[in-house]
């Protein structure tokens, strides 16, 4: 009976691991489905980006839908940012690690701030939406 109970946590952690990774399958799900009609789209723990044409939709991914969604054109972005703790550098010559990584999209009216979890993604789409937005200026 001992040899049973000493399972018995390994088993809950198994059903933990489980339950967790169901959990992620389903939230990718959901960012899949979100991101069909748009031409570019990043998935990141912190948040979803999408681009179709000149309009990013940035929000959060969850098991059943994305949420707290974004949209503004860049048409109406006056400059693009990438921070690292806070701090603006230099898209061309990011630093190879970050604790908070946000590419900034400053409006005339506010400042949309999308989080990524690593600095060379964020720099990569930093570059590229500059790039497309110059084009449109």
């Amino acid at each position: 009976m001992i040899h049973g109970l000493l399972w018995l946590p390994l088993l809950a952690a198994f059903i933990g691991l489980a339950y967790a990774g169901w959990n992620e399958y389903q939230t990718l799900e959901t960012y899949r489905r979100w991101a069909d009609p748009f031409g570019r789209a990043k998935y990141d723990i912190y948040s979803v980006l999408g681009q179709k044409e000149d309009v990013l939709t940035v929000g959060k991914a969850t098991r059943k839908a994305v949420t707290e969604t974004e949209s503004f054109s860049l048409k109406a972005v006056k400059d693009i940012r990438l921070l690292v703790n806070d701090q603006a550098v230099n898209l061309n010559a990011p630093p190879s690690k970050g604790k908070k990584v946000e590419l900034a999209f400053e409006l005339s009216d506010r400042t949309i701030e999308v989080p990524f979890t690593q600095v060379g993604l964020a720099a990569k789409w930093g570059e590229v939406l500059t790039k497309d937005w110059q084009e449109m200026k």
